[in-house]
């Protein structure tokens, strides 16, 4: 089985479109290409009731979720708001991703190892 191509990588500036965390901003770190989930800073926490122990002395644990890629749309930074995303070959036939209401390329940030 190959693997699914994503829009949405590593770095990229993301808002939630559906769901209970709808609206908040947020940017990935973690991409899961098999089940093609995002996890997302700061944004879908949720609590697990566990046996106390040395790493959760109150049996309670605050663990983060994550969305299906399609919950999720990238943050076109002109406008601040969800855009759509397309791939297109640049002169030097290096391909990138670009914002396709407003034509403008994504900002390519290497946040992470």
């Amino acid at each position: 089985m190959t693997q699914p191509k994503l829009k949405i990588k590593r770095g990229d500036q993301v808002v939630v479109v559906v769901g209970r965390n709808k609206g908040q901003f947020g940017v990935v770190s973690k991409v899961l290409l098999e089940s093609q989930r995002v996890f997302i800073e700061n944004v879908g926490s949720v609590t697990r009731h566990t046996r106390p122990s040395m790493q959760a002395p109150n049996g309670v644990l605050t663990k983060p979720t994550s969305f299906h890629v399609s919950n999720v749309a990238l943050v076109d930074p002109s406008t601040n708001k969800p855009a759509r995303v397309g791939t297109r070959a640049t002169e030097d036939g290096k391909r990138v991703r670009f914002f396709k209401k407003s034509g403008e390329l994504v900002p390519f940030e290497r946040r992470y190892k």
